[in-house]
């Protein structure tokens, strides 16, 4: 009875016609079901472009330096370092040009604890992989002492037990090749105020030294690493 009962009741009803939706209202709900589907694509595609590039654009070095100290150097100096390290070197990989990576290790946990610790991490990294070749030091006995991985200046290998940073590195000031690269100026921003000062100077007291190596395994391209030290440290005065 019930359905009878329905039939008459609704058998002059008519169903809604199909909604048309526009073409902006289409765009609109679609995008309302999609957008995080899109969202996710475009963050996935952004990262693998951004992989892509930086392989694509790498420059192998031919010759790395690590600068090990308390405060990392200004981004003007650090530049400027390189530059003048390429200008007294050579193409070593054959690539048609010649590039040189400064990589910086800071000690100061006073400013940042966390990215001291990441700093001396890479250092050992660095060290174990026989990257820098070159190493510009602020310490040079704490460094020896800690890692005793710098050769003589006569080429020899410390004897084992023996820490001490004598007859490992040069004053970058008493190296004439050194002293006399044009550094330029730095500056940089420190709580709203601008610093400048001499690039030259700021680096006139680190000392320069090169690393050794104990087993087969070097720094890329050590021979040409070794007549790049030759002529930097032409005439220096130890």
């Amino acid at each position: 009875m019930a359905s009878e009962y329905l039939k008459k009741k609704y058998r002059d009803v008519k169903p809604d016609p199909p909604l048309v939706l526009t073409r902006a209202q289409k765009r609109k709900n679609w995008w309302h079901y999609h957008k995080w589907h899109i969202a996710v694509a475009a963050v996935l595609l952004l990262s693998l472009g951004s992989i892509a590039w930086n392989v694509l654009s790498r420059v192998e070095p031919d010759y790395r330096i690590a600068y090990v100290g308390t405060n990392a150097l200004p981004d003007d100096t650090a530049a400027a370092l390189e530059a003048g390290f390429a200008a007294l070197g050579e193409d070593l990989n054959g690539d048609g040009r010649v590039a040189v990576h400064l990589e910086q290790y800071a000690s100061n946990t006073e400013a940042d604890p966390g990215a001291a610790m990441a700093a001396q991490a890479r250092l050992m990294a660095d060290i174990v992989a026989c990257e820098s070749y070159f190493f510009l030091l602020e310490d040079p006995e704490t460094f020896q002492r800690e890692h005793g991985t710098l050769r003589r200046l006569d080429g020899s290998l410390p004897e084992e037990g023996d820490d001490s940073a004598g007859g490992t590195c040069l004053v970058w000031e008493r190296c004439p090749v050194l002293a006399e690269l044009d550094l330029g100026r730095y500056a940089y921003s420190v709580m709203g105020q601008t610093a400048t000062g001499d690039s030259g100077q700021l680096v006139s007291g680190l000392f320069i030294a090169r690393r050794g190596f104990w087993t087969e395994k070097t720094a890329a391209y050590s021979q040409g690493c070794d007549a790049l030290w030759a002529k930097i440290t032409e005439g220096a005065i130890s």
